[in-house]
């Protein structure tokens, strides 16, 4: 599939879903226009357009950002492989070979390998390279199940696999949605030998320490979450490469993208690193880069009731982002967000797609209309807070 991404002019949008599942759906304000969601709650929850695969507190624990959309089945909807391919110029078809891509999940989703299989094998991506382990690194004893997890798992090997299908797949299962357990898992990933490590979840408030993120030469990605502004742990870790969402769409000339407006975004309450230099936050800032985040397409035989699906959410960015790496194979020379904060202006202009329209929802009324809402201001350069420097064009940037 062969298409030139351009850039969706302000004007009213519809949420990617409607044009899969043959419902009506709400339509977005302009670009120009704020947005809201209702009472604070995200825009995907206020129009129902989506429910969380993995509900629950965040408080002391991690849960997962995949959302679960409205899907046709037993036909397969949604984009695949092949639009995130054409849309991000991506050699998925020649490189990545070799390079171990880590998912980090709780629980246990005991059809993973199977329900891959089927996903890989629809889409034409030949037989994966896959390892699943526990905690300890154990092919085995695995956790319990979770089901809602095994949405999150299935999601997040199945994007990988179509950012990157030559790619190794390891998947590490945490005892449980603890901090603890899953801060340990990532590193497990590591000691098994991860390039990359990407994590589809995120809270806050009682975390143990981030020092789980901080070994040289691993590229360490997160969801930013799925609540619009704010910033949630893993993801403003300054060790950590933040990724926001976009929304994608295919039309008859190439691809539009513009933000999504329920990406996590904006100013978080970790230090400032030393490599971040906008002016509107005193503390680390998120997003550093982006991907789509709505309508992808994913088959799982376990925790959505079986079947084929749309999904949404950070979720589908980061691991996505996270095969992009491993087309790349220089994750050894990565540092976080740092080395995105660091392109060249021509780097930047000929690497990632400048995403100019769409703002996220529960802006805090004083940061209306900036750069850590909304793209397309120009008051830091390219930069916006939900989708950073941009979405790929190419490896160039990675």
């Amino acid at each position: 599939m062969n298409g030139s991404l351009k850039f969706a002019a302000p004007l009213a949008l519809t949420l990617a879903v409607a044009a899969c599942s043959g419902a009506g759906s709400p339509s977005l304000p302009n670009a120009g226009q704020p947005l809201a969601g209702n009472g604070g709650v995200p825009l995907w929850q206020a129009t129902h357009a989506a429910h969380r695969a993995c509900p629950g507190s965040r408080t002391n624990q991690m849960q997962c950002d995949a959302l679960i959309q409205d899907g046709v089945r037993p036909d397969v909807a949604g984009l695949g492989p092949a639009d995130f391919q054409a849309a991000y110029g991506l050699p998925s078809s020649s490189k990545g070979a070799g390079q171990i891509v880590a998912i980090v999940d709780a629980f246990d989703n005991p059809n993973v390998a199977s329900d891959l299989a089927t996903y890989r094998s629809y889409f034409g991506l030949g037989k994966a390279k896959f390892k699943k382990f526990n905690q300890e690194g154990q092919q085995g004893p695995y956790p319990k199940g979770n089901p809602n997890w095994g949405v999150e798992i299935d999601l997040d090997v199945e994007m990988v696999s179509a950012s990157c299908p030559k790619c190794t797949i390891y998947l590490i299962e945490s005892k449980n949605n603890s901090g603890r357990s899953l801060y340990a898992a990532v590193q497990e990933a590591v000691k098994l030998g991860a390039h990359v490590v990407s994590n589809s979840w995120g809270g806050g408030g009682g975390t143990p320490s981030r020092n789980a993120f901080n070994t040289p030469g691993v590229a360490y990605l997160a969801s930013s979450g799925d609540g619009g502004y704010g910033m949630q742990d893993p993801a403003d870790y300054d060790t950590v490469i933040a990724v926001g969402g976009t929304l994608l769409s295919k039309t008859s000339s190439g691809y539009t993208e513009r933000v999504w407006p329920d990406s996590g975004a904006g100013c978080s309450v970790v230090a400032k690193p030393s490599w971040q230099s906008d002016p509107s936050c005193t503390q680390r800032t998120g997003n550093d880069v982006a991907a789509v985040a709505m309508n992808a397409a994913e088959y799982d035989s376990y925790g959505s009731g079986g079947g084929w699906f749309t999904v949404g959410g950070t979720s589908v960015s980061s691991p996505l982002i996270a095969g992009v790496f491993g087309l790349a194979g220089n994750a050894s020379k990565q540092d976080g967000g740092k080395s995105f904060w660091r392109l060249s202006k021509s780097k930047l202009q000929k690497d990632l797609h400048y995403i100019s329209s769409g703002n996220v929802v529960n802006c805090p009324s004083s940061l209306g209309g900036t750069y850590l809402c909304q793209a397309g201001t120009n008051q830091f350069g390219s930069y916006s807070g939900p989708v950073g420097w941009g979405t790929p064009n190419g490896i160039g940037a990675f």
